[in-house]
């Protein structure tokens, strides 16, 4: 019997890090997940009950050098962790502990088992309004905790791998989307807002004048980016992820379909993203396969899986982004 590679999904059962159980399980590899389950589901890894799938129910935080699960791992893609912008601005403590002190612990445990590579996911929002097409050298200006919180994240990553030789690289995401996105929990992706009121046969809630560009890149894109970051011989690298494409919210409107309701423009919010790929696309032999229309009539053909998320409207949206707008608003349009 041919002993596989094993490779270590950390937030393996959550929106990205299931599509890269996928991939790996696809791959040949023998796939050891780590999950506590708050923004995972056990639903997302189901398909995988007879395939060579290991999962650990635990926080990062509590995991300890030494922990067998990562003995013999070539790979560790770290994905686990929390987001959002307004729990992040409400609980800026949990994000540093988690997003921080989790990922510390998670690479201790990959130096203690000499793991071949560390792959961070890394977040476009380290950019924060930022010169677009971005590149990996953009300064970094973190608007909000979460995004401070991801961004030293993978400074501990790179500091680990220069202090301690550890072989890490990140990949930095723009607009991930795709099967299998967050449908509960406090308001944010706008997929998840959109399919759930498209359902209702209720307005599409669209900030600002929906012009606005994002750089969607499909989650199945993604994946073989990580997987492309652990396999090539460079290490202490980031590397932008992106479709390289932004399309407006607009047009993501159009083709889902319905009527529209427009509501405030919020502080710290870029008008475009548009990740400069070229260095993952040249380096790494990686590119987007997905284009965006394909993309969003795979999610329409699961449309009944955000059935039971939060229906937004303009009043539990403007109550959920108080605090948004309290602290990210420039100083004098709120009173100083």
């Amino acid at each position: 019997m041919i002993n596989k590679p094993v490779a270590i999904v950390t937030g393996g059962a959550g929106f990205i890090g299931s599509h890269m159980v996928d991939l790996l399980v696809g791959r040949g590899f023998s796939v050891r997940v780590i999950d506590n389950f708050q923004g995972g589901h056990e639903s997302n890894l189901a398909h995988l009950v007879s395939q060579d799938v290991e999962v650990k129910r635990t926080d990062i935080r509590n995991l300890e050098p030494g922990d067998p699960l990562f003995a013999g791992a070539r790979f560790v893609f770290h994905f686990a962790g929390i987001g959002d912008i307004v729990p992040s601005i409400e609980r800026p403590i949990e994000y540093m502990d988690v997003n921080v002190q989790g990922t510390v612990r998670v690479l201790e445990c990959a130096r203690a088992a000499g793991v071949e590579k560390v792959v961070y996911a890394a977040s476009s929002s380290c950019y924060g309004l930022a010169d677009t097409p971005t590149r990996e050298d953009h300064p970094i200006r973190p608007q909000y905790p979460y995004a401070l919180s991801k961004y030293q994240g993978e400074q501990a990553t790179f500091h680990w791998h220069r202090v301690y030789g550890l072989p890490v690289n990140s990949v930095c995401i723009f607009n991930a989307y795709g099967t299998r996105v967050r449908t509960t929990g406090a308001y944010g992706a706008v997929f998840g807002v959109f399919l759930r009121q498209k359902l209702a046969g209720k307005p599409f809630t669209v900030v600002g004048d929906g012009t606005q560009l994002r750089d969607f890149i499909y989650v199945t894109d993604v994946a073989t980016a990580f997987l492309a970051a652990a396999e090539t011989r460079e290490t202490g690298e980031r590397y932008n992820v992106g479709a390289g494409n932004p399309q407006s919210i607009n047009r993501l409107v159009e083709l889902i379909g319905g009527p529209v309701e427009y509501i405030p423009k919020r502080p710290g919010e870029p008008d475009c993203t548009f990740a400069d790929i070229a260095k993952a696309t040249g380096r790494l032999g990686w590119r987007p396969t997905v284009p965006f229309e394909r993309g969003v009539k795979l999610m329409m053909d699961e449309i009944e899986h955000w059935s039971n998320a939060p229906l937004w409207d303009a009043d539990s949206i403007a109550n959920a982004t108080r605090t948004w707008f309290t602290y990210l608003a420039p100083k004098g349009a709120v009173g100083g």
